[in-house]
């Protein structure tokens, strides 16, 4: 429990210093949460190639055709997904590297090795095989949705929610509980 003069102290130090306040200084500091990418905001990290996620896009774009706001955003989230599975395949090669190698040092530190840190000495391939099944979801989930409203749209019916299913994978019933 923190005494009332330290309170008064941290309140001070507080207002000392808020962060930066310069473009440059918040664009120094936009990253420095980023760990290996796989979970971030951004879709393209600092060494990707633009260029190759742009031609995901349009391939995706034109291959889904999306019609109004709700199918734009269905398929913007598959090509998240898309691109950040991508990027699951470079951590893998990279964490296999490091694990048989054992060669990075402060200067090649790349994707991989940012995952192994993350994993806090806990097995990184599991770790990323949760990650990876975690991204599969998603862009399967996105994907039937788009899937869904555009077979509405082409019969020109109204939108039935998705039917949702309890399942209980535990073995137990319900007496046994």
């Amino acid at each position: 429990m923190a005494s009332d003069k330290q309170i008064r102290a941290n309140k001070r130090n507080a207002r000392k210093s808020s962060g930066p306040k310069t473009p440059e200084g918040k664009a120094a500091v936009s990253h420095n949460a980023l760990k290996h990418g796989l979970l971030s905001q951004e879709m393209l990290l600092p060494d990707e190639d633009e260029s190759s996620l742009v031609q995901l896009s349009e391939h995706l774009h034109s291959q889904l055709q999306p019609v109004g706001e709700l199918e734009s955003l269905l398929v913007e989230r598959i090509i998240a997904a898309a691109w950040r599975l991508r990027r699951v395949l470079t951590v893998e090669a990279e964490i296999y590297e490091e694990e048989r190698s054992n060669r990075y040092t402060r200067e090649e530190y790349g994707l991989g090795m940012a995952f192994i840190r993350d994993a806090n000495g806990a097995n990184a391939f599991s770790k990323l095989s949760r990650y990876e099944t975690t991204i599969e979801r998603g862009l399967y989930k996105a994907l039937h949705e788009l899937q869904r409203l555009q077979a509405a749209r082409r019969a020109e019916a109204n939108v039935v929610p998705p039917l949702a299913v309890d399942v209980d994978v535990s073995g137990l019933t319900k007496e046994g509980l």
